[in-house]
């Protein structure tokens, strides 16, 4: 039997926007772009839900998320590491 390749998966980063749920936090993780026409830079943010089994990560934390399988409907993500 031959090993199996290591998966390669989505690392983002970004701030907790809200911890009220059991075991999930909500991340909002933000990317910069340049307006293709006026040529400002256009912040966009996207919200993800990422598991986390304590509830000690407060709101405003930064954390890294990784991507897994689904957990639930939503849940696709889970906490790495808290960074700040």
């Amino acid at each position: 039997m031959e090993a199996r390749k290591p998966i390669k998966r989505k690392v983002r980063e970004g701030v907790v926007v809200s911890n009220k749920m059991q075991n999930t936090v909500t991340v909002r993780v933000n990317r910069s772009l340049r307006h293709p026409h006026l040529q400002k830079v256009v912040i966009r943010g996207k919200k993800y839900y990422a598991h986390h089994e304590n509830k000690e990560i407060a709101v405003g934390a930064k954390v890294r998320i990784i991507e897994t399988r689904p957990l639930s409907k939503l849940k696709r993500w889970r906490v790495l590491e808290v960074i700040s």
